[in-house]
């Protein structure tokens, strides 16, 4: 998948493009938890855990 359009806002919006989330990025959908509160996601070589609301604010594009 492709990063379209981060809506996150303020500081959630930098935390993510700290961890390299940010547009024109490929990442991977890796796991979700039994409840799907939380998503594995893959950016580069790193693995991260997002909310689903965090989740939610990442506009993606299948490629």
């Amino acid at each position: 998948m492709k990063v379209i359009k981060i809506t996150a806002k303020g500081d959630l919006k930098q935390r993510l493009i700290s961890f390299g989330i940010m547009k024109e990025v490929e990442l991977e959908v890796l796991e979700h938890a039994p409840a799907k509160s939380t998503i594995e996601i893959k950016v580069g070589k790193m693995r991260l855990a997002l909310r689903a609301e965090e989740a939610k604010l990442i506009e993606v594009d299948k490629i």
